[in-house]
């Protein structure tokens, strides 16, 4: 257990003097900013739109915005988040084959298994951070300017979002291992990942995949219940066990070169 946390400090340090940690808590703050800006400054933008809108014929009433629509826009927001960490980050294991260090490691009596676990750790733990903070800005400030009471199920869907962020990192560390390349490990995640959203199209598969978790605002705005996401949860979490597994056969079977 001790070489694993004096693996994950390694990541740390690496992250740290690479400035992708400044880099990582700037990006998910200024999302967890501009999702309440937006829905703020939306009548003011309205309103400027106004006079050339009348004379297409189209009339503009009074735009009245409130949490939900700040919310709407966090869910709007997310995606390009993630993809932007994905496209940072998703080098954190490739980097190890490319430089020969993994080698040095292994050979020093580090365990395979060890140096899978603490990066996929590692990429969860970042994901995690720059989630929730994300999410909790953006809720201090709805809270501030509107209440967050009219949004149903907020955790939850919360939660939802986060879940498919962790089978993503599942991912990128699964196609990592498998490819030791920074673009097939790019294509192999957006494949799957756009792969499982065609999937959900499908009648009664849809509710079962990954990319229902995504849909967390119709948990807000009642159009669905808690219960609808139990299933896609469920999968989700096999599936980043799943990921997990493979990623540590495959380790365990890679020549040493």
């Amino acid at each position: 257990m001790k070489t694993l946390f004096v693996f994950m400090k390694k990541e740390y340090l690496e992250t740290a003097r690479t400035g992708k940690l400044v880099i990582l808590v700037l990006l998910f703050a200024l999302f967890g900013v501009m999702n309440p800006a937006i829905a703020k400054l939306t009548p003011w933008m309205m309103e400027m739109f106004s006079g050339s809108l009348a004379e297409n014929g189209l009339t503009i009433t009074n735009v009245q915005v409130d949490a939900l629509t700040s919310w709407m826009q966090f869910y709007k927001n997310i995606p390009i988040a993630l993809v932007i960490f994905i496209l940072i980050y998703h080098n954190i294991f490739i980097r190890e084959y490319q430089t020969g260090t993994w080698i040095l490691l292994l050979t020093k009596g580090l365990a395979r298994y060890k140096v899978v676990l603490a990066k996929t750790v590692w990429m969860l733990i970042l994901w995690t951070f720059g989630y929730w903070s994300c999410f909790g800005i953006t809720y201090g400030y709805n809270q501030y300017y509107w209440d967050n009471s009219i949004a149903d199920h907020l955790l939850m869907a919360g939660m939802c979002w986060w879940a498919f962020g962790v089978w993503t990192v599942c991912l990128v560390m699964l196609f990592s291992v498998l490819t030791g390349n920074a673009a097939a490990t790019l294509i192999g995640t957006g494949g799957t990942v756009l792969g499982a959203w065609l999937i959900g199209f499908l009648p009664k598969i849809g509710s079962y995949m990954p990319v229902e978790l995504t849909d967390g605002f119709s948990l807000l705005n009642g159009g669905k219940a808690g219960g609808n996401y139990g299933w896609s949860l469920t999968v989700t979490g096999c599936l980043c066990v799943l990921c997990f597994v493979i990623s540590i056969f495959v380790i365990s079977k890679k020549q040493i070169s």
